[in-house]
């Protein structure tokens, strides 16, 4: 039987991966950017442009700021004022590297978790918060119906968007509060890809 790893276990490599590229060196980072973009892209093509599609101004705005707000050298010193610097430019594009990664990361994420899955993981990502008398049960189905509206008025939107807002102003109808969460068990293998995880993060953090 193909072993996959704990719902849980992949959410927690995607936040570690997350936390890791904010330490890495450009020319480590690019490597790691094109690897995960071209596991994304062969595994989940059309999640991973669907991803981008909509960060893309997000992405393009973040190139701007820092090649506008970066003190350093004029890149195109023809322009005066208005040239981005050199040193702004390559901040961008390490910040860009790091969200492509996020972004590849979280497709592979999606296409390995479908979404009983992901509310599976993030149910007992949730454990804690009993300590606090919060009921993750609750969350679990609030998620999971917030997923499944999210799914349908993007999907709807793409088709008509006059409709969705109409639609949107209209009384909620009752649905539906039950679930079913495909519960695991931890195994060895998940607890060393944690304990490794961890041990690769603290080592890069230092």
């Amino acid at each position: 039987m193909k072993y996959m790893p704990h719902p849980a276990v992949q959410i927690l490599v995607w936040v570690l991966l997350a936390l890791l590229v904010q330490r890495m060196q450009p020319l480590a980072l690019l490597a790691l950017s094109a690897a995960l973009f071209a596991i994304a892209l062969r595994l989940c093509a059309r999640q991973l442009l669907s991803l981008l599609r909509r960060t893309r101004w997000i992405l393009f705005s973040l190139l701007l700021i820092y090649a506008y707000t970066t003190p350093g050298t004029s890149w195109w010193p023809q322009l005066g004022l208005a040239s981005p610097t050199r040193e702004g430019l390559l901040d961008g594009l390490l910040q860009l590297g790091r969200l492509l990664s996020v972004l590849s990361g979280l497709a592979i994420l999606l296409e390995l978790l479908p979404q009983a899955l992901l509310i599976s993981g993030l149910y007992t990502l949730a454990y804690p918060l009993r300590w606090l008398g919060l009921s993750r049960e609750r969350i679990a189905v609030r998620l999971a119906l917030t997923l499944e509206y999210a799914e349908s008025a993007m999907r709807d939107t793409a088709g008509d968007w006059r409709q969705t807002i109409r639609d949107a102003m209209l009384p909620a109808a009752s649905a539906a509060e039950h679930i079913e969460l495909r519960l695991q068990r931890f195994g060895l293998v998940d607890g060393l890809i944690l304990v490794s995880g961890a041990a690769v993060l603290a080592g890069m953090w230092r």
